[in-house]
């Protein structure tokens, strides 16, 4: 009986090792990319047809250190100017919209003229005691129609019509602008990013949409700056939600890739006050030499329909009028909570938005 346990117990010892686990399956994020439209902010490292997303360069959704300290300098050299553009104690500093239907109707009326509705950006601004009222003054430049190519030359009748309708009512010159809000589209998009591309790694077609809204907002940012020779800081916003749209005017995915449009003028930027060569769509946009505001995003409010993006946002049916591209109230009150916010929060404002505002 000794015996036979000893037998056993050396075939046991001499059995094979058992086999090694299993490699790990590799871990899948998200879900596919390149062909699913996810909003920027939430894209990140991944690719939407070989585009990178997060809304600054590198995958990220914050400003790299040398544009952040360029644009907070910017921001300390906002001050009280009187309209020949001289310092005053007694002056005023501007903060204006730039833009198409969907942004008058969100920064303050459908119409464009005052008085703003209440649940919009001014309407809210101008109710709330932390605003600063006292050297800032907001107005609203955006039109019904006016899409990009209205605002591409300096000389254009949008320019006028703020000037002469907006600005002069108040006691202001163009002077006085400082900070401008821009949101805007090309109507009737035909081209999307996914256009001629043999594989989703391929260079979309030059032709794209996204690609002619680009070299827009470069002639845009220049024209701001030859209009407004003190202005500082351009905040750039791309449209919200456009998949319910009934109209041919900005569909999806126009809608959404107009964001890369924003996020690659402002990495050209960055990239040419780095000493490296600007995008050739964008153009110089070159602030040391005035050929154009220091720009930066403003809200990021494009989010997939009803399904919530990672912090929280979403775009109900309900929140577009009839046509499905321009916003209802509860869409406007959306966006104009968001602006609200983010003059209200950002570094890069707080301190000459808010009466308490403090710059660091």
């Amino acid at each position: 009986m000794l015996v036979g346990l000893a037998f056993a117990s050396a075939l046991i010892g001499c059995a094979a090792p058992p086999p090694p686990p299993p490699p790990p399956k590799p871990v899948v994020v998200g879900p596919p990319t390149d062909t699913v439209r996810i909003p920027l902010t939430d894209l990140l490292a991944r690719t939407y047809y070989g585009n990178a997303g997060g809304i600054y360069p590198g995958g990220i959704n914050q400003p790299p250190a040398d544009h952040d300290s360029a644009a907070r300098a910017r921001r300390n050299s906002i001050k009280p100017l009187d309209v020949n553009g001289d310092e005053s104690p007694f002056g005023k500093y501007v903060l204006l919209s730039i833009g198409m239907s969907n942004a008058t109707q969100e920064w303050c009326s459908q119409s464009s003229s005052p008085p703003c509705a209440p649940w919009t950006f001014m309407g809210k601004a101008a109710a709330d005691p932390g605003v600063n009222h006292y050297t800032m003054v907001i107005v609203n430049g955006a039109a019904d129609g006016q899409d990009a190519p209205a605002w591409t030359s300096p000389t254009s009748p949008s320019y006028d019509r703020i000037k002469v309708a907006r600005l002069a009512p108040l006691g202001l010159s163009e002077n006085q602008v400082q900070v401008v809000w821009v949101k805007l589209d090309d109507q009737k998009p035909s081209v999307s990013l996914a256009t001629k591309a043999d594989s989703v790694h391929s260079a979309p077609a030059d032709s794209a949409d996204a690609n002619i809204l680009l070299a827009n907002l470069g002639m845009v940012l220049r024209a701001l700056r030859v209009r407004y020779p003190n202005l500082r800081l351009a905040f750039l916003s791309s449209r919200i939600y456009g998949g319910y749209a009934t109209t041919d005017l900005n569909p999806e995915p126009y809608a959404y890739e107009g964001g890369f449009s924003v996020k690659w003028a402002i990495e050209s930027q960055i990239n040419e006050m780095r000493g490296l060569p600007a995008n050739p769509r964008a153009g110089t946009l070159d602030y040391t030499k005035k050929a154009a505001p220091l720009i930066l995003w403003g809200p990021y409010m494009w989010a997939d329909g009803a399904t919530p993006r990672s912090d929280g946002l979403g775009w109900a049916r309900a929140d577009f009028e009839e046509d499905g591209m321009h916003p209802s109230q509860s869409g406007e009150t959306k966006v104009s909570e968001r602006l609200l916010d983010f003059f209200k929060n950002s570094p890069y404002t707080r301190c000459w938005f808010v009466t308490s505002g403090y710059c660091l």
